[in-house]
């Protein structure tokens, strides 16, 4: 499905302070920027250039936390429609922080047009920490997430996260959907039922979900996001996904 902009793809501790020496007041100043301005400043902050956060799984490194993800509930509505779970849709932003000093390597509100990121939860579109701790949100919720570098970017890093680096997640889930692998979904999406789906057609379906999850946008925002998924996923180019393009990385549990 989506990363930011990609649909139908798939497949592949203990108490610590989350800001040390003097961040604290630096984070306090850019959520409270972000809260009036919509924008993140970061500090020692190296942008992400690729394409996101989602392309990032790693291979696993020895880390401080043994695997696990600390998960603390920042917000959370009183009514819940639908909670996240593996195979589902999720439209998401998330600030990416260094756990060893607070400074600040992601912000999807200022990277790629400040666009939320779309992915599929818990089939490795994203790294293993968001995978595991963004299980079982609503929209609307918010969570801060400190992942070990086991679940993260690893021995390696990657960009501006330094090997073996803890890293904090501060994310905000915008809507969780059905995700769009299974074929029931390819159902509803094929208005005509020629078993291909058209750019009009999956144009509806996002419409749809964007609206259902209370934040509708324009034109120019499908339009770019279609091309992107078609871009992806239409492999014989003949301006169509066709049922075997859209199966062809299905899993059962899907």
């Amino acid at each position: 499905t989506l990363n930011s902009l990609q649909v139908f793809r798939e497949e592949n501790h203990k108490d610590k302070p989350f800001f040390l020496s003097g961040s604290s007041r630096w984070r306090s100043s850019c959520l409270l920027t972000h809260a009036q301005t919509g924008i993140c400043h970061t500090k020692k902050s190296t942008p992400i250039t690729d394409e996101g956060l989602s392309l990032w799984p790693v291979s696993a490194a020895e880390e401080e936390l043994d695997g696990e993800v600390e998960t603390e509930v920042l917000f959370k509505p009183e009514e819940c429609s639908q909670r996240s779970k593996r195979g589902d849709l999720i439209n998401a932003h998330y600030d990416g922080f260094l756990a060893k000093d607070g400074s600040q390597f992601y912000c999807s509100r200022t990277d790629k047009d400040g666009q939320p990121q779309w992915f599929v939860l818990g089939v490795g579109q994203v790294i293993k920490g968001l995978d595991d701790g963004m299980m079982g949100m609503c929209p609307g919720e918010k969570r801060k997430l400190t992942i070990p570098s086991t679940l993260a970017f690893g021995e390696k890093g990657k960009g501006p996260v330094p090997p073996n680096a803890t890293v904090v997640f501060e994310v905000e889930v915008l809507s969780v959907s059905k995700g769009p692998r299974t074929m029931e979904a390819f159902g509803r999406m094929d208005l005509d039922k020629d078993k291909s789906l058209s750019k009009a057609e999956v144009k509806e379906y996002l419409k749809l979900e964007y609206e259902k999850g209370g934040k509708p946008r324009d034109d120019p925002f499908y339009e770019k996001l279609i091309d992107d998924i078609f871009y992806k996923n239409d492999g014989d180019r003949d301006g169509a996904i066709s049922a075997k393009e859209y199966n062809i990385y299905q899993h059962d549990e899907l």
